[in-house]
């Protein structure tokens, strides 16, 4: 009890080196799960709703076709507890599909944005707004879309919508337009040529930020990236150079003096990592240099968390090389870029095969959503969670030793470094008979495993079984196979021998 005391000094919590932003465990919470793809999240009143293509949900552990309950792209769970709620308003028709939620301000009202002609039994065109007490669909915002709705933002003032449209209520609008509450087309315009996919908005500096795969705003050339005037819709900040040709903004979320792009890029080696700007004079603060089209960001206690599936992050501080692997989720200081050591990870998935689409902080738990069909290597589809603690993984591939022994009664012991989701500095518990005769610790991860070595003084002549355990300080592995080492006199060969 005393060593694992002793070990839990180790912070559970990941951090990078000489920083001192504490990132969630890398520990799914069990939740529910869909059949199909999760493309939105939002939070409301201790309510996180879902919306995405799939036809039905299932409980935690459960397996396709088991113990489903009918939703038909859309659904609402307890936020904190992850429970089912009974908020299940079908939606239908068109593309099949709901792309956007917002609420609103005081969280009153849900705003639901995608591609359907029907809520429920009502018609509807592609954009309709839910009462959260009740989960009852308005009257009053039924505006009527000429195509995809893929973006939302919402502010006391107006109801902004992206997406791929050119008319809204009849009259021009060119892939973004603002509604009242009530569903009245405002003044607001502004002339884009391609979809819109993120909205920001940022009204204590006068912007709407805008993005998505355009070129053309207002005239101008703004690639991908544009603040609007929140009344006009005229260009209020440019972002030249920013993003590359063929390099677009996926989403957009932001603190109380930043904002931050997550960006996906067509073809080989074009920009798909994130970058962060300063909401007020509009300068960028820095840029990654990560490959693996990024879909999702989200901001929480300093740190940016992300979907994706990175690779070669070798530029960027904490990041690693081109390996044979893709990691989906990333966690960085908002300082400075520094990739911090939290880990959890999903395969590509359905569809287009990019793992993780939308994440959304509700309260103190991560909420993930997406095409994926397994978290950290067991199945999970479509939506999962992460939270402050308790840490309760354990190391990954714990290490087996080996050993020779000198004649002078040294034992040199050698293993190969284990790696943890969510803590950097592991500690190694060594046995010698039973008992910890030492306890190392180092720095890893999964790209990273260095060998490790330890040397044993034991008298000349006797024989000892060393066995070793992994710890990040709350979770330890189980110990190794006992390695049995005969420790020669002057004169004599080495031997060892592995037992169970």
């Amino acid at each position: 009890m005393a060593l694992l005391a002793a070990a839990s000094l180790i912070t559970a919590s990941a951090s990078a080196a000489d920083t001192d932003e504490k990132t969630l465990t890398a520990d799914p919470l069990a939740t529910w799960q869909t059949d199909g793809i999760v493309w939105s999240l939002e939070y409301a009143n201790g309510v996180v709703y879902v919306g995405g293509t799939f036809n039905k949900v299932r409980p935690p552990g459960a397996k396709p076709g088991q113990r489903e309950v009918a939703r038909k792209n859309f659904a609402a769970f307890d936020a904190r507890t992850g429970r089912l709620l009974p908020c299940a308003l079908p939606f239908s028709g068109a593309g099949n599909t709901v792309r956007a939620l917002k609420a609103s301000p005081a969280d009153a009202v849900l705003y639901v944005g995608g591609s359907f002609t029907k809520a429920g039994r009502a018609s509807v065109a592609s954009a309709v707004a839910l009462n959260t007490a009740g989960c009852s669909l308005r009257k009053d915002f039924r505006p009527t879309m000429s195509s995809f709705v893929r973006a939302i933002e919402v502010t006391d003032n107006a109801v902004y919508l992206g997406g791929d449209f050119t008319r809204v209520n009849g009259r021009e609008r060119e892939r973004v337009a603002a509604l009242t509450s009530s569903g009245s087309l405002l003044p607001f315009k502004a002339e884009i040529d391609g979809p819109v996919r993120a909205l920001l908005a940022a009204p204590e500096f006068g912007k709407l930020l805008v993005g998505g795969n355009f070129n053309m705003v207002n005239g101008d050339l703004e690639r991908s990236l544009v603040a609007l005037r929140p009344v006009t819709g005229k260009t209020v900040l440019s972002y030249p150079d920013w993003l590359p040709l063929r390099s677009s903004v996926q989403a957009l979320t932001r603190d109380a003096t930043n904002f931050y792009v997550a960006a996906e890029g067509r073809g080989t080696g074009i920009f798909d990592g994130r970058l962060a700007g300063r909401l007020g004079g509009g300068e960028m603060v820095w840029k990654d240099t990560c490959l693996g089209a990024t879909q999702a960001v989200a901001v929480h206690n300093g740190v940016l968390y992300s979907g994706s599936h990175a690779h070669n992050c070798r530029d960027t501080p904490g990041g690693f090389d081109e390996g044979h692997f893709r990691q989906h989720f990333l966690a960085q200081s908002v300082r400075d870029r520094h990739i911090l050591h939290w880990f959890p990870d999903t395969d590509g998935g359905t569809g287009e095969g990019n793992g993780p689409r939308a994440l959304k902080m509700a309260g103190q738990i991560l909420w993930a959503g997406g095409e994926f069909t397994t978290v950290n290597d067991r199945p999970q589809q479509s939506l999962t969670r992460f939270t402050a603690g308790p840490d309760r993984g354990a190391p990954q591939e714990p290490p087996q030793l080996r050993g020779s022994a000198s004649r002078t009664g040294r034992v040199t012991l050698t293993w190969r470094a284990a790696w943890d989701r969510d803590n950097a500095e592991l500690k190694y518990l060594i046995y010698r008979d039973g008992k910890l005769v030492a306890s190392p610790t180092r720095r890893s991860t999964e790209w990273n495993r260095p060998t490790m070595r330890y040397t044993d003084s034991v008298t000349p002549g006797s024989r000892h079984r060393y066995r070793i355990a992994v710890t990040d300080g709350q979770n330890a592995s189980a110990r190794s196979k006992a390695l049995v080492v005969a420790a020669v006199g002057a004169v004599g060969a080495e031997r060892t021998k592995a037992r169970r």
